[in-house]
């Protein structure tokens, strides 16, 4: 058999394999509701097949934690726009009148005060923030998990994916349960010892470290569980797809 044959060969089974793999895990997503809403168009498939088969394999799986003297001397600030009226009259008051309001298919809406989320168990984490871009940095992450908000409001069980609101324009995403529940999804207060800087997100930010950065909105105001994403801005989930990228960032 010639070298090309063979090779030829090879790829035709790994393209088998891989079509073969390809149909199954489309099949288990369909039979267990592992659609993504981004799932039309021509990305439509891989994006379903990324979704469902890191969800099947890895649904319970931690984010890399690291040591204390990993974290990254000068942490990459993403950029963002000039804040906003609204939020330059909560930084002038040291976000004292801050307020998170959770709502959606939960049994008691809540509006929750800095303050609030202080009282409730404190945690920390030592993860990376991954971007899109190829920029990276690791520090330490203070606040409650989500989780501990969720259960606090009564999160009803057909609620099937969580919806956050940046109060800067609209910047908004989602996440299904699975990572709404997931221990290391944290409302962040804190990072590095200290209250987390307005340029990481202060006073508070969502933080999803199994997924890439742009997931982790900061300057969170509005919460709500819902089991739908189709009334939501495009119906594709969140900005994210809306500018381009995928809906499901899991890493």
């Amino acid at each position: 058999m010639s070298n090309i044959s063979r090779r030829r060969l090879i790829t035709t089974g790994l393209a088998a394999t891989a079509g073969v793999a390809g149909l199954a895990t489309a099949h288990l997503a369909r039979r267990y509701g592992l659609i993504p809403p981004d799932n039309g168009g021509i990305y439509g498939p891989g994006e379903t097949l990324t979704y469902a088969a890191q969800r099947l394999l890895t649904k319970h799986s931690l984010a890399r934690e690291f040591p204390r003297s990993m974290i990254s001397k000068v942490p990459f600030a993403n950029p963002t726009a000039p804040p906003s009226e609204a939020f330059k009259r909560h930084q002038a008051t040291g976000f004292s009148d801050w307020k998170l309001s959770v709502d959606g298919m939960v049994e008691r809406p809540a509006s929750l005060t800095l303050s609030d989320l202080k009282s409730l168990p404190i945690h920390n984490q030592i993860t990376e923030v991954t971007c899109e871009e190829g920029w990276s940095y690791v520090a330490e992450w203070i606040g409650t998990p989500l989780a501990n908000v969720l259960n606090a409001v009564g999160i009803l069980p057909q609620a099937r994916y969580i919806v956050y609101f940046s109060i800067e324009r609209d910047w908004w995403e989602s996440i299904d349960m699975a990572d709404a529940l997931h221990p290391q999804t944290f409302l962040t207060l804190g990072m590095n010892d200290g209250d987390l800087p307005v340029s990481f997100g202060g006073p508070l930010r969502l933080r999803v470290p199994r997924q890439l950065g742009y997931k982790s909105v900061k300057y969170i105001t509005h919460i709500t569980a819902t089991d739908s994403l189709k009334r939501f801005g495009k119906g594709l989930g969140s900005a994210s797809p809306e500018g381009g990228y995928a809906w499901y960032a899991g890493i």
